[in-house]
């Protein structure tokens, strides 16, 4: 059962030419079943990213502390 996530940056984060702004928004749906978009690498939110916005999530450095989340139902 898979489980669907608001992902909103916290704040502006600039890293390696990269930008990443709170308008920058994406909804994930996670394959499995979880209380965390970040739980296994945050692949879901990476491919999101880079598909809509063709932002590098690793290039930029991200981590758990730079977004807020919460679960849509």
């Amino acid at each position: 059962m898979s489980k669907v996530f608001q992902v909103i940056p916290k704040r502006i984060k600039r890293t390696n030419g990269t930008v990443l702004t709170p308008e920058m928004a994406v909804t994930v749906t996670t394959n499995m079943h979880t209380s965390d978009p970040f739980y296994n690498g945050a692949k879901e939110l990476q491919e999101a990213y880079k598909r809509i916005y063709n932002f590098d999530y690793k290039k930029a450095c991200c981590s758990k502390n730079d977004f807020e989340f919460k679960a849509l139902d």
